[in-house]
């Protein structure tokens, strides 16, 4: 991966997880001055909205973290299944607090169900990114057999020779 990709993804990580610190603050803020100030009720969608963000914070740090193994040609080891498996984790957390927004939007939509029909269906389209992930974990497994099997493979060959 070229300096200018990993320059580039990593602005857009830091502008995603300073985007997200940044609503949370704000949110904690509101929620904790006085009520009679003005201040916003802890409401459900507040609570679910913030674990959505620390899902997504999480998740951007383990990406950072196996981009810079990219750039340090280490990607290819055991340490990185470990963040993959932790972005997993993290995307089926972000559906599952997504089908708690659509639960919780879903009695104010009594008029018109297409809305948490449609909500729902983004739910099972964020299933299915973890499922694209866990994909491209078997694929990072078999990259990781396959550099196991070929240093193998240079030691017997630089033992003949």
């Amino acid at each position: 991966m070229g300096k200018l990709i990993v320059r580039a993804l990593r602005a857009v990580l830091v502008v995603m997880l300073a985007g997200t610190v940044f609503v949370q603050v704000g949110m904690v803020w509101a929620l904790a001055t006085d009520p009679e100030d003005g201040s916003l009720p802890l409401t459900p969608l507040r609570v679910v909205t913030i674990l959505g963000m620390v899902s997504a914070q999480v998740a951007l740090v383990c990406v950072w973290r196996l981009v810079t193994m990219v750039r340090r040609a280490t990607v290819f080891s055991d340490a990185a299944f470990r963040y993959v498996d932790v972005v997993i984790g993290a995307i089926v957390a972000a559906a599952l607090v997504w089908f708690a927004v659509t639960a919780l939007n879903a009695p104010g939509q009594r008029d018109d169900p297409g809305v948490t029909l449609i909500m729902g269906g983004v739910g099972v389209a964020i299933l299915g990114v973890a499922l694209i992930v866990l994909v491209l974990r078997a694929l990072l497994a078999q990259a990781v057999a396959r550099d196991v099997e070929a240093a193998q493979l240079k030691a017997e060959l630089d033992e003949v020779i």
